[in-house]
């Protein structure tokens, strides 16, 4: 066949028309799961409706800090700008700038977009490239004023490190946003000695005594968990060390320790952490720390200032506190539980 002569030969043709064909059934099969994963999302704007900017730009960025940012320092939104329909959230981590896509609706996420129109400089014989797998955003759970619950053991290694970094965050947020404290254990009687915590008797009364100071002395319930984390946890395992050292704290904060004993001891300290139990199973929540955030589970990085970012995300309207940056370091072998 002559250069001039461009008519397919019939078995070239029909596999050119097969390959087409292929082509074809491939782009609507993308595009059809496009749109299934977008109004699968579940979020609060499946049904298309637009995301202001700056709400899907915070939404995303508590994503990305959740599961895609693997260091202890939390990403921060530098800008979102609108491109070929669609949002292009920038962000910053310590010294690297990156940036996402997302749908307006603030459903899907796109961190390796494709250009289909771009000049390719590959050749025709390569492979393409896939793209990115559009992921779902959930969208923060927001409220007037959000509700945090954390889960732990009085004595797990990681949730004082938890409880250590929510204090601050507590500080700075207490009157805008209600923070509980619930307690893992297993209660299979009606005795302190019936309850059962992985880290043994010592820790479970404690976490009866930390229910009752919470129910009795809510506006320094904070105070007593920072001391106790600081003065008596590093001694717990020696019960006579760690019954002085309770009695101090409580004496500290004004708390009446005989009272706090009456109640963890008796059947008022029971039934509190016998009701942690109930929630605890329901939600099948066995690990310390596990966060809950207006209902929604936390995964994101233990530090006072993620903590903070993640609250303010679920504000209705945030305060002019959560403008405040708290530390961004993460206590050693931050991401295990109990």
């Amino acid at each position: 066949m002559s250069k001039k002569d461009k008519s397919p030969s019939p078995v070239l043709g029909n596999t050119g028309i097969m390959a087409m064909m292929i082509i074809i059934v491939a782009i609507i099969a993308v595009v059809a799961l496009f749109f299934a994963t977008g109004n699968a999302a579940g979020s609060s704007n499946s049904d298309g409706s637009t995301v202001p900017p700056n709400e899907c730009g915070a939404a995303v960025m508590l994503y990305a800090n959740t599961n895609l940012i693997s260091n202890s320092s939390p990403a921060t939104l530098v800008s979102v700008t609108e491109k070929n329909g669609m949002y292009v959230i920038s962000a910053k981590n310590q010294a690297r700038t990156f940036g996402f896509y997302a749908t307006k609706d603030c459903n899907l996420l796109f961190i390796d977009p494709y250009n289909l129109k771009a000049p390719s400089t590959a050749k025709t014989t390569a492979t393409p490239k896939p793209t990115t797998s559009p992921t779902p955003v959930p969208l923060p759970v927001k409220s007037a004023r959000p509700t945090t619950e954390m889960y732990v053991m009085s004595f797990c290694p990681f949730g004082v490190q938890a409880e250590n970094a929510m204090d601050p965050v507590v500080d700075l947020l207490g009157t805008k946003a209600d923070f509980k404290v619930r307690y893992i254990a297993t209660v299979n009687g009606d005795t302190v000695e019936a309850v059962k915590s992985l880290h043994g008797l010592l820790e479970a009364k404690e976490d009866l005594r930390q229910l009752c100071v919470q129910k009795s002395y809510q506006d320094k319930f904070w105070d007593y968990v920072k001391l106790v984390n600081e003065q008596c946890y590093p001694i717990y395992k020696n019960a006579t060390q760690l019954a002085t050292c309770q009695a101090n704290v409580s004496s500290t904060l004004g708390i009446d320790n005989q009272k706090i004993e009456t109640c963890a001891s008796g059947s008022e300290g029971i039934a509190l952490l016998r009701a942690d139990e109930v929630i605890t199973k329901d939600l099948k929540i066995t690990g310390s720390p596990t966060l809950m955030m207006n209902g929604q589970k936390y995964a994101g990085q233990r530090t006072a200032e993620a903590y903070k970012q993640a609250i303010c995300a679920r504000f209705e309207t945030p305060p002019a506190e959560c403008s405040v940056n708290l530390s961004s370091q993460a206590a050693v072998a931050s991401s295990g539980t109990c």
